[in-house]
């Protein structure tokens, strides 16, 4: 048997229970993710949120901070209340640290917020050395 190594992890957050605190919610969002990015050691490199407003998907958005390490993004279905979170770097950045900042911001702004499940996974498996 192969002993791998992880150079990266990959942290994923899925909620329901979501409900709006702003009408434009996405760029709401995406200040979320670029605030918790910028008090980690992620260095943020593109930011982009698209606001979908049931024309031709579901109303919500899509949000993503795309980092030197890799990313951070949200995507939501806003009538359903389904929320879901991804944060996944490499290196010495810490998914877990950004995905405990926006949760914690998340759940201060939307009391109704449920977290349903959370999940962290080693990426960039390479055999030991």
């Amino acid at each position: 048997m192969t002993n791998f190594q992880a150079h990266g992890a990959h942290v994923f957050l899925d909620y329901t229970g979501y409900i709006s605190p702003k009408v434009n919610d996405g760029e709401w969002i995406l200040e979320v993710l670029e605030q918790a990015v910028e008090r980690s050691n992620a260095r943020n490199v593109h930011s982009h949120v698209e606001q979908f407003d049931g024309s031709h998907s579901p109303v919500g958005f899509a949000a993503v901070v795309l980092l030197d390490e890799s990313h951070v993004s949200a995507h939501c279905y806003s009538e359903k209340g389904w929320l879901a979170l991804d944060c996944f770097t490499c290196g010495s950045s810490d998914p877990n640290a950004l995905a405990d900042d926006i949760h914690q911001q998340l759940i201060e702004h939307i009391p109704s917020l449920s977290l349903k499940r959370r999940q962290h996974l080693p990426r960039f498996l390479h055999e030991g050395e």
